[in-house]
């Protein structure tokens, strides 16, 4: 099973794994990553996410099929939520599934860190003293987590 959902909508990190691993006895590992609004010390109102419809599902379908080339998994799951979320709710779920927990763990952080790099979200804050924040600007220990991947090309 392989799943890509760019919505506005909450999820709901047990149904997706019920779904996944329903019936599947080639399932022998699943690792998942949620990611949540922080409140960033107290001062954040909310994060407002803003994509590019068609182009962002590109970009994570892209990195879902080289993640699919790198390891042999057995299930994925990246769901990418956009539209003005709260702190403490449920922004990202990546999950991966294998047969066994190296490849899950290694896909699901590989996931992870071309999320952060590759697809187009951009996220702007809402100040809880009413005023409207910053654009939240790339990071560069985004950047080196997912350069490591470029040396590390033998995982099958």
């Amino acid at each position: 099973m392989r799943r890509l959902s760019i919505q506005a909508q909450d999820f709901d990190v047990a149904e997706e794994l019920r779904r996944l691993a329903e019936g599947r006895p080639d399932v022998g590992a699943i690792v998942t990553f949620t990611g949540l609004c922080r409140d960033e010390g107290g001062r954040l109102a909310s994060l407002e996410l803003e994509h590019y419809p068609g182009m962002a599902e590109e970009e994570v379908a892209r990195v879902m099929d080289e993640a699919e080339c790198r390891w042999p998994l057995t299930g994925m799951i990246v769901i990418h939520r956009f539209g003005r979320i709260v702190p403490g709710e449920q922004i990202v779920l990546v999950v991966a599934a294998a047969s066994h927990r190296s490849a899950a763990f290694e896909a699901a952080e590989f996931l992870m860190d071309f999320l952060k790099t590759r697809a187009p979200f951009w996220k702007k804050e809402h100040l809880r003293s009413g005023e409207s924040g910053d654009w939240v600007a790339a990071k560069d220990d985004d950047d080196r987590a997912s350069d490591r991947w470029t040396a590390r090309s033998d995982h099958k």
